[in-house]
């Protein structure tokens, strides 16, 4: 699953095109590495999101292409 689809589809960034933005920022990473949008979001990536002042770091546990509200959560478990 492409890195844009999956921030939205998990619900960690709300829009596709904002996820878009943020990887051509370079401020998402995965496995510390800087990623464009077309990267493939595999199990086990662990994906670091800068909000501002804020990151984020997620470790990927499963790439559902259609997920409910509930579910999104179950997608991604934070690490310290």
């Amino acid at each position: 699953m492409r890195l844009d689809k999956y921030l939205k589809v998990s619900r960690l960034i709300k829009r596709r095109t904002v996820a878009n933005e943020a990887c051509d920022a370079a401020r998402v990473t995965a496995n510390g590495r800087p990623v464009k949008a077309s990267y493939q979001v595999k199990e086990g990536d662990v994906l670091e999101i800068k909000y501002g002042a804020r990151v984020l770091k997620v470790e990927v546990l499963s790439t559902a292409d259609n997920v409910g509200k509930r579910d999104a959560a179950a997608m991604y478990r934070e690490v310290t």
